[in-house]
């Protein structure tokens, strides 16, 4: 789930979003000029004449919008999705919400939870700041990961939390905060997998790059392998984007470091890579619970995997074949346990697809777009005209 690091000097817009940061949340349909200075929309799709589908596609759509940018999705028993849509450039009056008919958002847990204000600004562990990631475990909870960056500058102090809820009454029922040393100032806790099997969470770490693993049974969070290179993005790597590479505003390459994970059914792989590049690995979760073994000693347990598209979500199904969204090309790929690298389905309307959900079935799977290289800070603060964020649904063909 890929995030946008901003480095001083920021564009105007996000100037102004870092002095707005706590401001009362906007609806999406309120006129621009009524919007509290910092939260401006995402670039809008209304010029944009959108996609059509292919004959014979795959893919269902679930629910579309316009604005603003949505990254992640979860399914839980039931059937019931789950989004976020983080405080990036634009502020959300439903940073994570349930996604309900005809594209509608409901807050979740409560509307309490979605609010960041001045008023709440003593309460960082209460409010989602700047959530990043929804993931449902294979027992239905619903967990839901807040860097808290809003801006995608720097953390709220006593911000950064994992939070374990109830789906089917919105009741919190863990609530993991992670200290400077974990989460330091210039970090960005990106995605989340759960292990049930050995009760352990675990997350990358996109701002800096590395792994952080939680004992659920303590709280206790511990950041690894920081800066280790198969946390960074290649050095030289331009990324890109259905022909579009992306450069900030001062001509720099996009660096993205850690981002996709993905945990194996029998929950003894973790594995990861960082977006800007094209190295895939991997790691025993076994060595990431060994709180006695060092960074070295953790760093020869990591196995290269050799390359596979550039990707920003990854999940694993029971044939351990990796299903990953090829970001550069607009596609869905799948590698097989044997390293071959299949395309499922490719589409010009796959604009950035970005993170995975598994249907409880075992026969579906969802994804999210994000459209994160037609958004203004990668192309001069210009907009792109753009597909709107989708949820798409895909039977899978073993």
């Amino acid at each position: 789930m890929a995030f946008i690091r901003l480095l001083p000097p920021y564009p105007l817009a996000l100037s102004l979003l870092a002095a707005a940061s706590l401001a009362g949340c906007s609806s999406p349909s309120t006129p621009a000029a009524d919007r509290p200075a910092g939260t401006i929309p995402a670039n809008s799709p209304a010029a944009h004449v959108p996609a059509a589908a292919p004959a014979g596609s795959p893919l269902e759509v679930i629910a579309q919008f316009p604005d603003p940018q949505m990254v992640g999705i979860a399914v839980v028993p039931g059937g019931k999705i789950f989004a976020v849509f983080p405080r990036w450039d634009y502020n959300p009056p439903v940073p994570v919400g349930v996604v309900g008919p005809n594209s509608t958002l409901t807050p979740y847990p409560n509307a309490s939870w979605c609010t960041w204000n001045d008023s709440v600004r003593n309460e960082p562990q209460k409010h989602w700041i700047c959530p990043q990631s929804v993931f449902a475990d294979a027992q239905g909870s619903l967990w839901v990961l807040d860097p808290a960056a809003p801006g995608l500058k720097f953390i709220v102090p006593g911000g950064p939390k994992l939070v374990k809820t109830d789906p089917k009454t919105g009741a919190v029922l863990q609530n993991i905060s992670f200290p400077l040393d974990v989460a330091p100032l210039n970090s960005y806790l990106n995605d989340v997998r759960i292990d049930l099997e050995h009760n352990y969470a675990y997350l990358t770490e996109s701002g800096v790059g590395a792994l952080v693993v939680v004992d659920l049974k303590t709280g206790k969070p511990r950041r690894l392998l920081s800066k280790h290179p198969s946390m960074l993005m290649v050095k030289g790597f331009v990324t890109k984007a259905q022909g579009h590479a992306l450069f900030d505003p001062l001509g720099k390459p996009a660096k993205f470091n850690v981002d996709g994970i993905a945990l194996s059914t029998d929950n003894q792989y973790l594995y990861y890579r960082a977006l800007s590049g094209h190295q895939l690995f991997r790691i025993k979760t076994a060595a990431l619970r060994d709180a006695a073994l060092t960074d070295a000693q953790l760093a020869t347990q990591i196995e290269n995997l050799g390359e596979a598209p550039a990707s920003d979500g990854m999940e694993l199904d029971s044939q351990n074949n990796l299903y990953l969204t090829g970001f550069e090309n607009g596609e869905i790929l799948r590698r097989t346990p044997a390293g071959k690298m299949e395309t499922v389905v490719k589409e010009a309307r796959l604009e950035w697809p970005d993170t995975f959900a598994w249907d409880p079935d075992g026969q579906h799977i969802y994804f999210a777009t994000s459209g994160i290289h037609k958004v203004p800070y990668w192309n001069k603060g210009v907009g792109q005209p753009r597909e709107p964020f989708t949820i798409y649904r895909m039977a899978l063909k073993r």
